[in-house]
């Protein structure tokens, strides 16, 4: 029996994810950034930030899936293979936005009950509180929530142009390995 080679490209699953979680986060930065638009108080308002906290929450539980599904599949290798420099920084990029994907929501949850609000979410459900009211804690939670936001920016950017610099200066698979319907 031959040995099965590794595999080109990540599988359905981990593409599958990988996108969605890209179409969660602009919707999640896009409900708290546009929230602006309308005066505080109405009804547009409070349904952008509800469907902010909704958005966290869906981040929040579909990381984990992505961290299984990374454990489960060996990764793909890049061909050709980078310098280990690049890709003990692509390493690094991961890890910081897996804890950007894990953190941001928990602190978000944390601001939250230490403001004392309830952190409803579409549908009605609402997360229990998790902290003792205390608006001093609150504020630095929020703040410390609202630089990673900002910090997650920055990384989400530098992780799309990396994939582009590698598809079209350097031409590796970089990106082809993640995108989906090509074979």
């Amino acid at each position: 029996m031959t040995p099965r080679l590794p595999s080109s490209r990540f599988n359905g699953w981990s593409i599958a994810l990988h996108w969605l979680m890209a179409a969660l986060l602009v919707a999640t930065a896009a409900t708290m950034e546009l929230r602006g638009m309308y005066p505080k108080g109405s009804d547009a308002r409070e349904l952008m930030k509800t469907a902010h906290y909704t958005l966290g929450v869906a981040v929040f539980a579909l990381v984990w899936l992505r961290l299984l599904a990374r454990a489960l599949q060996a990764t793909p290798p890049i061909t050709p293979a980078p310098p280990a420099w690049q890709a003990g920084m692509g390493r690094a990029m991961h890890g910081a936005l897996y804890a950007l994907m894990i953190g941001l929501p928990l602190l978000g949850w944390l601001a939250l009950s230490a403001k004392g609000t309830p952190v409803g979410l579409l549908g009605g459900l609402q997360l229990p509180s998790v902290l003792a009211e205390n608006p001093d804690t609150s504020h630095w939670l929020k703040e410390i929530h609202e630089a990673g936001a900002t910090a997650g920016y920055v990384l989400v950017a530098l992780h799309a142009a990396a994939a582009l610099l590698h598809h079209y200066v350097v031409r590796d698979n970089t990106l082809l390995r993640m995108l989906p319907g090509r074979r």
